[in-house]
């Protein structure tokens, strides 16, 4: 059986998703593998360039954007190896980290999913082993409160070492690895996300079945980070449809995981955290400051909220 298996969804990054593949040829000649790429109707060259220099990758070229979860399970629907790699277009991975990828999780049998340490460009240290968003959690991040709440698991926790394994509630999706026994127990990725949450969603799933998601050290990636986003339209210039995304995936995601409860208790805490920023910098007298933004945001996120129907339903 193959070793492994590794999907990147591209869309508008013709330049980078080239330059990634590279990478991964290069650090996987040893391997038995498989690659595929799906572009999601990039309106550059992406496909042709892809078909051009790499005719040995397979390449799955959509006639329209399905989103980034739909995409990967697209790849998988004609088999995988032992492990599956989702690797982001703009991630790109050492000489030897898909080797010791496979060899991490030939040692840790009990690792349903584990990710990688993840850099930035100027190889600053980036969230890699992350912890369940609720809607409390997501509120003091956002007010700055997680101060007084030191007791309360932060989303992001910075504060240790990332030199040793350990086990968190998710990894992000830029590289994330994936045991084949999961994929047949569990599904892929819930293709009611469009983008955001579904790794998210996908860790709480295998934990589930008694699978550890893990964070693997040994491993670093360099992770540009919203470069397909980046390109997502014109609406975009405001981040507006970028965060219309982000907003109705967490609604869904709570609603799915957590019932009725909890998707109206985000939508409370979302509008008391705007209006806590409003009054906090009206304070300070701030004049610079984008009221209007916030104001804007409140009924963005009510907006959205009424439109999934509670988080019941996706609106694409």
């Amino acid at each position: 059986m193959t070793d492994l298996t590794i999907i990147i969804v591209s869309y508008n990054t013709a330049d980078m998703t080239a330059d990634c593949l590279s990478r991964v040829i290069a650090s996987s000649d040893t391997l038995d593998k498989k690659i595929v790429v799906v572009d999601n109707a990039s309106a550059d060259d992406t496909a042709e360039k892809i078909a051009r220099e790499f005719p040995k990758v397979r390449l799955i070229a959509n006639t329209e954007n399905v989103g980034f979860g739909r995409a990967n399970n697209q790849a998988i629907e004609n088999g995988v190896g032992r492990y599956v790699l989702l690797l982001n277009s703009d991630a790109f991975v050492p000489p030897d980290a898909l080797q010791k990828t496979i060899s991490f999780m030939d040692a840790h049998p009990e690792c349903g999913i584990s990710g990688a340490r993840i850099v930035d460009e100027e190889g600053r240290l980036q969230p890699s082993a992350r912890y369940r968003p609720t809607p409390f959690n997501s509120f003091l991040k956002r007010t700055g409160f997680g101060r007084f709440f030191r007791r309360i698991q932060a989303i992001d926790d910075m504060g240790w070492d990332h030199r040793s394994v350990r086990e968190c509630d998710w990894v992000p999706g830029c590289y994330f690895v994936i045991r084949r026994d999961v994929i047949e127990q569990v599904g892929l990725f819930d293709p009611r996300y469009f983008l955001y949450y579904e790794e998210v969603d996908l860790c709480m799933a295998a934990q589930r079945k008694g699978w550890q998601v893990l964070f693997d050290p040994g491993v670093e990636i360099m992770h540009i980070g919203g470069a397909s986003a980046k390109n997502l339209g014109e609406i975009n210039a405001a981040g507006r449809q970028v965060e219309n995304l982000r907003i109705e995936s967490e609604f869904l995601f709570h609603r799915k995981n957590y019932g009725l409860l909890s998707t109206l208790a985000g939508l409370a805490l979302s509008t008391l955290a705007d209006l806590v920023r409003i009054i906090k910098n009206a304070l300070k007298l701030k004049k610079n400051f984008p009221f209007r933004a916030y104001f804007r945001h409140i009924c963005q996120v009510w907006r959205i909220f009424m439109a999934t129907r509670a988080g019941n339903h996706p609106t694409r």
